[in-house]
């Protein structure tokens, strides 16, 4: 499911043609747009230029665009203008074709490849999370400020609005004041009044004329067009009544109805107030949405905006190694863009981490909560990644990067949230068809309503009226926001949640999920060797068993090794005080000597406690200890007592790994180890069976293993796959899909991501490989299978409030059409109610900023 491909496709199929492998990405920022007719012919002339895939979005006024085929920016450009819009390049990023198996059926993984980034040269220097944002940079020179657009193109458009909203307001009131209060007429009033009008319905309502006048030059008309023609019928009424129609007469009164009147008066009614009116509540519900819209983007501005903006990078001499002087490393303050790869940079406690990296001195603990939501701070050591826009909490930390500018962990956020919002689910692809033959249709019924009026006889006024409450009421703003504004924020607080979605169309298929496997390594596990219980022998001691295995096994790289060593270091929990030798050792401490190892076999070495004595064959003495699989302890020559062989077998039995410790001529217990169950994973089948889904463990491990897993979080034992090669992972989710299950696959390794791409629905943990999260839809950024629930109820949260926001949209205007050809909708009325429409389709989006 490319966030490219701008064709629907139905849940639960697969595109049977993979796609041209794209070239390029192109961000383009568009100024003009104003509802979803716009969004549809900057669309359709885009998609005229060959090789070229565009997704336009309203709220943001921007386009995305996909190249197959070299394409210049001024061919992009001129394919803008031929539909009445500007359009400024903001970013080209060139992307390698995807020929590796991460693919898949996809035809070409996430657009998250590396690649090249070109940032246009008129807005370099830019805000990474203005940019994330809207696709597209400030003006040259300006400086943000509170509270200012960062979701349109033009940097003053919130204040521009506003200032022709106080304007038009307050010319307004007076307007309508004396139109509707016969008592305030004095002579002469209506003169004042088409004085104070005019300037409304012109320069207040300019926006609208512009708009629907770029539209009329390419033979084309949008929701701005009903609104013009509305205002400008009403004024040009008005000026012809007041001018030639005997309404300018001093003395002159006339009485405002709530419906219109069909009675004939002899003197044509004025209609400025409707103008007026109409005009100002358009520019309040469009000054409305545009603050709203800030707001929806508030979560993914506050993610992005954690980044560091400056890094204490260290000075390196001739052969690479960093400058001290006295001890101290030698630092400069440097901006974050001026790392390089390989670039080493010390982090001090408190400090945030400037960009991916890899510690190479000092411990602390790294507070990743802003990125991931995990409220534990991860203690990191020399060899762990670090990553940027997480907080350092106690150490000081000298770290390499490995990660920087736009392959960033946060900026492949910011890029995989963007091209979400930038994309359309298929229910928009309907409001989009639709949105693009309604204002004909409209026209025509405000003619008919015209014209059927005066056939039947009724005055030309209200006939009159009558048209223009159709033009009026018709106008669908609403529609144009029904979908970006949803996916706008309900995108953004799946950021904040660690839950990316790459694109729209998964919303569609998260409905209709009704099995989701499971891999079991790395995703129900912890993908880590632990001890688990130690067994020890008649006449042995298991902590003496576990703190000679640990000692040998410490000397060994292997990770079952790494885990029995841990094991015995965190047993060792005594707080007596332990006097050390001249050399520093702990007297009475166990050290390990002539270390060997056996391939596929097992360790020895020399074991005595420090400064005892040289003895051997005693506790104060030393002793050649084994360590190793059963078979090869047989080998060595120690007697392998019943009960060690059982313990082993068990273990075995349930897919844990048995070590078998021994000295002084016989197996003295058995270490056995397993990859644990995270300690989340039981909550989070628990929730996704409350979600309606069928959970399914797939594994390449034993039998005993995995259900040993399964049990542990509650997945039935008829609902356990086990032994399957990475190759046939995806045979076992085709089976699935073949059986009509809609299936979403949850894993993160190399091996899952065939299955991840062939899925309805692929989920990747964030703490996977790169090749997983490139082959899914969703990144699951903490790691934590609950996010997997989480992920799928904002999903189809998201969805319900889509089309909740599209019903009100096209029930609103079938509703009150009729209404107003009926002649029982008052202009001014049907302007509100018209205003009020998309503020509360934005606002009904905003609900979101609460989900999950």
């Amino acid at each position: 499911m490319s966030s490219t491909n701008t064709g629907s496709t139905p849940a639960g199929t697969r595109e049977p043609d993979a796609p041209a492998a794209p070239l390029a990405e192109v961000e383009l920022a568009v100024d003009g747009m104003t509802c979803a007719s716009c969004v549809a012919r900057v669309e359709k002339k885009l998609g005229k230029v060959p090789g070229v895939t565009a997704t336009v979005n309203l709220p943001l006024e921007s386009a995305h665009v996909v190249l197959t085929q070299d394409v210049s920016d001024d061919a992009l450009r001129a394919a803008v203008a031929s539909a009445g819009y500007t359009a400024r390049v903001t970013r080209r990023r060139t992307t390698r074709p995807a020929t590796d198996a991460a693919a898949g059926p996809r035809g070409h993984a996430a657009s998250d490849h590396k690649g090249t980034d070109h940032t246009s040269p008129d807005h370099a220097g830019m805000d990474p999370a203005e940019h994330a944002l809207s696709g597209h940079s400030m003006a040259e020179g300006h400086v943000m400020v509170e509270g200012e657009d960062t979701s349109a193109p033009t940097p003053d458009r919130g204040a521009d609005l506003k200032r022709r909203l106080v304007v038009s307001a307050v010319l307004a009131t007076p307007v309508v004041l004396l139109s509707m209060v016969p008592a305030l007429q004095f002579d002469g009033w209506q003169w004042v009044v088409a004085a104070l009008a005019l300037p409304v319905v012109v320069w207040g309502a300019w926006p609208f004329h512009a708009a629907a006048f770029r539209a009329a030059r390419h033979g084309a008309s949008t929701m701005d067009t009903l609104v013009s023609i509305g205002v400008i019928a009403a004024t040009l009424w008005s000026l012809w009544a007041l001018l030639l129609g005997g309404a300018g007469e001093i003395g002159m009164q006339m009485q405002f109805t709530l419906l219109p009147s069909r009675e004939h008066h002899g003197t044509p009614e004025l209609y400025f107030e409707v103008a007026v009116v109409v005009t100002t509540f358009l520019l309040a519900g469009r000054w409305a949405e545009h603050r709203s819209r800030r707001r929806a983007g508030d979560a993914l501005r506050a993610l992005l905006a954690l980044g560091a903006k400056d890094a204490e990078r260290v000075l390196v001499d001739a052969d690479g190694d960093p400058r001290r002087d006295g001890g101290r490393l030698v630092t400069e303050q440097v901006p974050v863009a001026a790392l390089a790869e390989g670039d080493l940079f010390t982090v001090r406690p408190g400090a945030t981490v400037a960009t991916d990296g890899v510690v190479v001195e000092g411990t602390s603990a790294v507070d990743t909560s802003l990125l991931t939501g995990e409220p534990v701070p991860v203690d990191v050591s020399p060899g762990d990644d670090v990553t940027g826009a997480t907080v350092n909490t106690s150490g000081h930390l000298l770290v390499r990067a490995t990660r920087v500018g736009e392959e960033t962990t946060l900026a492949r956020i910011g890029r995989l949230v963007t091209q979400a919002q930038t994309g359309k689910a298929p229910v928009q692809r309907l409001a989009d068809r639709i949105s693009a033959v309604f204002v004909p249709i409209v026209l025509a019924i405000a003619v008919l309503t015209l014209a059927g009026w005066l056939v039947a006889g009724a005055d030309v006024a209200f006939a009159f009226t009558a048209a223009v409450a159709v033009l009026i009421i018709a106008c669908p703003c609403a529609l144009g926001l029904a979908t970006p504004t949803a996916l706008l924020v309900g995108t953004g607080r799946g950021a904040q949640l660690g839950v990316l979605i790459k694109g729209p169309e998964v919303l569609e298929s998260t409905r209709r999920v009704d099995t989701i496997v499971l891999d079991k390594t790395g995703t129900v596990t912890q993908r880590r060797m632990a001890l688990e219980t130690v067994v020890a022998a008649p006449g042995s001691a298991e902590d003496d068993v576990l703190a000679h295995a640990a000692v040998v096994e410490a000397l060994s790289e292997h990770p079952i090794a790494q885990a029995v060593a841990a094991a015995g270091a965190s047993s060792d929990t005594s707080d007596a005080p332990h006097d050390a030798g001249a050399d520093g050792v702990t007297v009475g401490s166990l050290q390990a000597f002539d270390f060997r190892s056996s391939a596929g076999g097992g360790v020895e070495a020399v074991v005595r406690r420090a400064h005892a004595g040289l003895g051997t064959g005693t506790d104060l003495g030393s002793r050649r200890v084994v360590v190793g699989q059963l078979a090869w302890i047989g080998e060595q020559g120690l007697t392998v007592p019943t009960e060690v062989s059982d313990a082993v077998r068990d273990a075995e039995s349930s897919g844990a790994t048995a070590v078998v410790a021994g000295w002084d001529g016989a197996a003295r217990g058995v270490l056995v180890l397993r990859d644990p169950v995270n300690d989340t994973s039981a909550e989070a089948v628990a929730e996704l069976t409350a979600l309606g889904l069928r959970p399914i463990l797939l594994t390449g491990d034993s039998e005993g293993s995995a259900l040993t897993a399964a049990r542990a979080v509650g997945i039935p034992d008829d609902d356990v796959i086990s032994r399957v090669l990475p190759q046939d992972k995806v045979d076992v989710v085709a089976r699935l899909r073949a059986e009509g299950k809609v299936v979403a696959m949850v894993g993160d390794g190399v091996n899952d991501a065939a299955a991840l791409a062939g899925a309805d629905l692929g989920l990747a943990m964030g703490t996977g490989t790169d090749v997983a999260i490139e082959a899914s839809d969703i990144t699951l950024v903490r790691g934590d299978l609950r996010s997997a629930a989480t992920a799928i109820r904002l999903s189809r949260r998201t969805l319900r409030v889509i089309k909740q926001n599209l019903f009100w949209a096209f029930a609103y205007n079938v509703a009150a059409i009729p209404l107003a050809a009926a002649g029982l909708l008052n202009p001014m009325i049907a302007g509100a109610a018209m205003a009020a429409s998309s503020v509360i389709v934005v606002g009904n989006s905003l609900r979101l900023r609460r989900a999950g």
